[in-house]
């Protein structure tokens, strides 16, 4: 046997083998599938949240620390689950496992499909005012959001006439502000 062919043979076949983990790898794993105790306090939260069901699905969504929008700087959790009549249900967590939204996914009802309480517009409108700059602020439209971690959108617009979106969670403390162009 040659030189060329003592080399040759074995480094073909490793760059078979690396080839072939590779795509087991790739077509199996998944950074946003929950494993072991994780995934296993992930789910009993969820299903302290919505009943017990079936697990449909739990998957984290790592946060991106360069990210602009806030919300997509914090880490979630979302499960989704079968209930025993047969509706299903997603829930979305923060780190600390916190509710941030639930939902039935099959009959298309959200959190925002409705409608503010009086006192959860005043409230909302009040805060979302503070946050652009309180005085001559005019709070336009505000309505829930389904948004993880956000309760309530509200556009505001300035004394000199800019428009702001802010996002509010439960407690109508702001998650997010942005100048709307």
């Amino acid at each position: 046997m040659t030189t060329t062919k003592r080399i040759a043979i074995p480094a073909l076949l490793a760059a078979i083998a690396l080839v072939v983990g590779g795509v087991v790898w790739a077509t199996t794993a998944s950074s946003a599938d929950l494993n072991g105790s994780e995934r296993d306090r992930v789910v009993a939260a969820a299903k302290a949240a919505a009943g017990d069901g079936k697990v449909l699905d739990a998957e984290s969504d790592d946060a991106e620390p360069s990210d602009p929008d806030p919300l997509d700087r914090v880490k979630t959790y979302e499960v989704e689950l079968r209930k025993a009549d047969g509706t299903e249900v997603k829930v979305v967590l923060d780190k600390d496992l916190k509710v941030l939204d639930q939902k039935r996914e099959d009959d298309g009802a959200d959190t925002d499909d409705r409608a503010l309480s009086a006192t959860e517009r005043t409230r909302a409108e009040a805060a979302a005012r503070e946050a652009v700059g309180g005085a001559g602020t005019t709070a336009g439209d505000a309505e829930a959001s389904d948004d993880p971690g956000v309760a309530y959108e509200v556009e505001v617009r300035t004394a000199r006439g800019a428009e702001w979106k802010v996002d509010l969670d439960r407690g109508f403390a702001v998650v997010g502000k942005a100048l709307d162009d």
